[in-house]
């Protein structure tokens, strides 16, 4: 088998696949797919039931979406939502296309907002086209795969393929998320409450940020699973469905540990404010039993004449003991009404 150099293709090519029926994929160039597009190509052409070809591109390469608008006859909808604002995961039905976007993890994933990118994939009866602009988890398992002589009846199984393989990466990540959850529900009690309070803030707008691109817009895939195109065969589309309702699990799960993430937080914000009321008190008491020292303080340092017991020979001890009965009187009062 010949090899490619990964993402050295001058057009932006990561990858290219030739599959046909009953044998593993084969890679192929970029002049390769189009002499065999344009059936110009010996061997298996375009015509040959069960016959199809995945490219599949790095968008950070500027060349790479001329390339497939200039030698390839995709959908526009497929140049529209590479555009277009709108990520959330869809698969949608375009002239007998389906254009998929996929959202998926960075390769090396460790639970940052910002490792969360796009696939855009479209698929056809002979043709699968995916591109992305970093490098991502799951259509690196679903090329690995490839590699290791996995075989694909169809261009439709091996969309499916990658969503069940984004399924798998997020049933993990919903496992890892979990155990840093547990780790931080058993470690509550340590007095670590403010780094905790950061660790479940990042887990939970992680977490957010992950149901809301990785959930499936449901109108587009009830339209799709209700009207499929034609060319796509009923166990591919069972397929399908399952992957979507597998998806759905997940999803319920993700926000399951959402409310034990929000429920955690709001045990360590009362934990906080109860710490902060009895910093208060606290304050409040030294406060109260320093005040009747300060109130006599002031008066007796008043550079004024009058002052009493300023010649008697006891006066000292007279003022220390009223001083002491009225702290002993103010921290009664104080610590009588905190009961």
């Amino acid at each position: 088998m010949a090899t490619i150099n990964y993402g050295s293709d001058p057009n932006g090519l990561i990858c290219g696949f030739l599959f046909a029926p009953g044998a593993p994929g084969r890679p192929i160039s970029l002049e390769e797919a189009h002499a065999w597009a344009s059936g110009t190509q010996g061997g298996a052409s375009p015509e040959d039931a069960g016959t199809f070809v995945w490219l599949h591109f790095n968008l950070s390469d500027a060349s790479a979406e001329s390339w497939m608008r200039t030698h390839l006859d995709l959908a526009p909808e497929f140049f529209e939502a590479l555009k277009e604002g709108s990520r959330s995961t869809r698969i949608e039905d375009a002239s007998d296309h389906l254009v998929a976007v996929v959202n998926d993890v960075a390769y090396e994933f460790s639970f940052d907002p910002s490792e969360i990118a796009t696939l855009w994939m479209t698929v056809n009866e002979r043709l699968a086209i995916s591109a992305r602009s970093h490098p991502l988890k799951s259509i690196d398992r679903l090329r690995q795969s490839v590699k290791d002589g996995h075989r694909f009846d169809s261009a439709m199984a091996l969309l499916n393929q990658l969503l069940h393989d984004q399924g798998d990466v997020l049933v993990r990540i919903v496992r890892e998320a979990t155990v840093q959850v547990d780790t931080i529900e058993d470690t509550l009690q340590k007095g670590q409450l403010q780094r905790r309070r950061a660790d479940l803030g990042k887990l939970r707008r992680v977490l957010v940020r992950l149901q809301r691109l990785l959930a499936p817009e449901p109108g587009a895939m009830f339209r799709l699973l209700r009207q499929p195109p034609s060319w796509i065969a009923e166990r591919d589309l069972e397929d399908l469905r399952q992957g979507t309702e597998e998806f759905s699990l997940v999803l319920r799960d993700l926000t399951a540990l959402q409310e034990r993430i929000k429920l955690l937080q709001e045990e360590i914000a009362a934990q906080v404010s109860e710490q902060t009321n009895r910093s208060l008190f606290t304050l409040t008491v030294i406060t109260v039993l320093g005040l009747p020292i300060n109130i006599c303080t002031g008066l007796f340092g008043m550079n004024v004449g009058g002052i009493p017991f300023s010649e008697a020979p006891y006066g000292f001890a007279v003022i220390f003991g009223m001083l002491l009965i009225f702290t002993a009187l103010a921290g009664w009062l104080a610590f009588r009404r905190s009961e």
